[in-house]
């Protein structure tokens, strides 16, 4: 708690007087209404899962095939965005392969990984057992979350630097694969800083990873060997000339703007207002963001149920393909003073405004 308020102080101006996250009280109206509303929504569609991922992967890797084999410049930049737009899709299921029950989708955890995971160097164990802390009731918004900074309450410059970071992820990742990972096994100081730093989807620089343990710790070890050997295949293809430069960069390109397409979607995931306090369920739904139909974009920058964010906090076991029903029951049976209502927002470019104009206000107090 502490050293959030630390980070908040280096980093951030005084924002101006607001009722804090911390001060909201729960709506148990809204809670209950939630859980009973919703009990028969809770079982994931294996059907609806493996069409949307498979058909997901196929056009994304077809699009990719197609930007390197395009005869133009023009028609590359079409395919190019196919691919994106389909393998940001892909990838949003790691999203999903936390949540799922143990179980529940037979052997989709294993393919995810096969088919996107270790191709794109995202494997599951860097979501999976830190996805769920942000869940943690006392742990979000606070410096145990490695998902959360709040950002409306830093300067200016650090929304623009969250966003380009992204760009540069794909390099970062081949060098944690292909370079720090065997060398991390012949030096253990170094392999316990990789563990603890740069194995997990992580935004809060002061969080740190514990070592796996049982099940997961095989599921890591194998995951990670496969982001080895596909990194170290793409070192050696680049350096050896095995394939055409032109090809890497234009897979790297896509990948890249698939990171920074997810990380502006992360941007408006929540509003970021928290200072390190334990929120209640109530403060953290309000902290985050639904942006339901009648737009048509959200299902792109936000796909597999990520446009009713701030829904699933609420109800964190309901599989994506059914939190759009959920909205709707929530929706029309809450009353119109209901909490519930003041989590949807209408579009991505306001939401990025807001969070812009709000850090701008802060640094000017």
């Amino acid at each position: 708690m502490l050293a959030m308020n630390t980070l908040v102080d280096r980093l951030s101006a005084p924002a101006a007087a607001t009722t804090p996250k911390s001060a909201i009280a729960d709506d148990m109206a809204m809670i209950r209404a939630a859980s009973e509303l919703t009990r028969d929504l809770v079982q994931p569609s294996a059907r609806i899962y493996w069409t949307d991922f498979l058909a997901s992967t196929f056009i994304g890797y077809a699009g990719i095939a197609a930007a390197i084999l395009a005869p133009s410049i023009a028609w590359m930049l079409v395919a190019a965005v196919i691919a994106v737009v389909a393998l940001y899709r892909a990838g949003s299921f790691i999203h999903e392969l936390t949540h799922i029950r143990k179980n529940a989708l037979p052997g989709f955890r294993l393919a995810w990984n096969i088919l996107v995971g270790v191709p794109l160097l995202i494997p599951s164990f860097m979501y999976e057992g830190i996805h769920s802390l942000h869940h943690n009731r006392t742990k979000y918004g606070t410096v145990e979350d490695p998902e959360y900074l709040p950002l409306a309450l830093m300067k200016p410059w650090t929304v623009p630097l969250f966003v380009v970071a992204a760009a540069f992820a794909p390099l970062a990742l081949v060098f944690r694969y292909g370079v720090l990972t065997p060398l991390s096994f012949l030096i253990p100081p170094l392999r316990r800083i990789v563990v603890e730093r740069y194995s997990g989807m992580i935004i809060n620089p002061l969080f740190r990873r514990k070592p796996p343990e049982g099940e997961f710790r095989r599921q890591w070890a194998w995951q990670e060997g496969g982001a080895w050997a596909w990194s170290s295949l793409l070192i050696a293809a680049g350096v050896f000339g095995w394939v055409p430069l032109r090809a890497l960069i234009i897979f790297g390109a896509i990948a890249s703007a698939t990171l920074v397409l997810n990380q502006i979607r992360t941007l408006v995931a929540h509003l970021w207002e928290n200072d390190g306090e334990v929120l209640t369920v109530t403060g953290q739904f309000l902290d985050s963001v639904n942006v339901p139909p009648p737009g048509l974009l959200p299902e792109l920058w936000a796909p597999v149920g990520l446009r009713y964010h701030a829904l699933h906090h609420l109800l964190p076991g309901v599989p994506y393909h059914s939190l759009a029903e959920a909205h709707r029951r929530l929706k029309d049976a809450l009353p119109s003073d209901s909490q519930y209502h003041g989590a949807n927002y209408d579009s991505l470019p306001k939401l990025v405004m807001n969070l812009v104009a709000g850090s701008a206000r802060g640094a000017a107090v």
